[in-house]
C-alpha cells in the first residue's frame, strides 16, 4: 500500500476550500444541509482514521475523494441542476445524469475497504476480499435510498423532491443502487489488476 502523507492532506485542504465556496448561496439551504451532512461525517471519519494510524493508499484516497467532491457540488446546485450538459449531450441523455455518475463513485469505496481487509488479513479466502466490499457497498446504497425516501416523505415540497432527485423516474432508486454496485465492481477490478501488477513486479526482483 503506497501512501505519500502529503496527498491526503492536499485532498483535505482542497475539500475545505470547495466546501467553503459552495456553502455560499446554495440553491436550497435545506438540501445543502441534508446533502452535506453525510459527506462531512465521511471526511471527519477519514481524518479520525488517519490520526489513529489507519491509512489508505493514494489510489484509495483519490477514489474516495471523487464522491466527496461530486456530492459537495451536488449539494450546492441540487443534483438535478448541476451544470452537466456536456456529459448529457455527449451520450444523448435527456435527464441530468450527474446523480448517476455520483452514485457510481459511491462504489469506489469498495477499493479502500478491500485494501483494509487484505492489509489486516481479515478475510479467510481471497474471494471474501472482493465480495465483502461489494456487499458493503450494496448495503450502504440500500440504506441511503431509505434515507432519501424518509427525507422526501418528511419534508416534502421542493426540498424533498430535490433531495430525492428522481427527476420523474419511478425506478430511480433501483438505478442508483445499480450504479453504486457497478462502481464497486469497477473499483474492485482496479484493485485486482493493481495486485497482479504488484505480484509480477515483485517476482522480477
Amino acid at each position: 500500500m503506497t501512501n505519500n502523507s502529503w496527498f491526503p492532506k492536499i485532498l483535505l485542504g482542497a475539500y475545505v476550500v470547495v466546501f467553503a465556496l459552495l456553502a455560499i448561496n446554495p440553491f436550497s439551504r435545506e438540501v445543502w444541509v441534508a446533502e452535506n451532512i453525510p459527506i462531512v461525517l465521511i471526511v471527519l471519519y477519514l481524518v479520525f482514521l488517519y490520526w489513529r494510524g489507519i491509512q489508505f493508499s493514494n489510489t484509495g484516497y483519490a477514489l474516495m475523494s471523487v464522491l466527496i467532491f461530486m456530492h459537495t457540488v451536488g449539494g450546492h446546485f441540487t443534483f438535478e441542476r448541476v451544470p452537466f450538459d456536456w456529459f448529457n449531450d455527449l451520450f444523448g441523455f435527456e435527464r441530468n445524469m450527474y446523480d448517476r455518475v455520483a452514485h457510481f463513485s459511491v462504489g469506489f469505496y469498495a477499493y479502500p475497504v478491500a485494501e483494509y481487509i487484505r492489509t489486516k488479513k481479515l478475510a479467510a479466502t481471497n474471494w471474501l476480499v472482493y465480495l465483502t466490499p461489494l456487499f458493503f457497498i450494496i448495503s450502504v446504497a440500500a440504506i441511503y435510498e431509505v434515507i432519501e425516501w424518509w427525507f422526501a416523505a418528511t419534508y416534502g415540497g421542493d426540498a424533498g423532491a430535490a433531495f430525492l432527485g428522481s427527476q420523474g423516474d419511478i425506478w430511480d432508486a433501483q438505478k442508483d443502487m445499480l450504479m453504486d454496485t457497478l462502481g464497486g465492481v469497477t473499483a474492485l477490478m482496479l484493485f485486482y489488476i493493481q495486485g497482479c501488477f504488484r505480484k509480477e513486479h515483485a517476482s522480477k526482483k
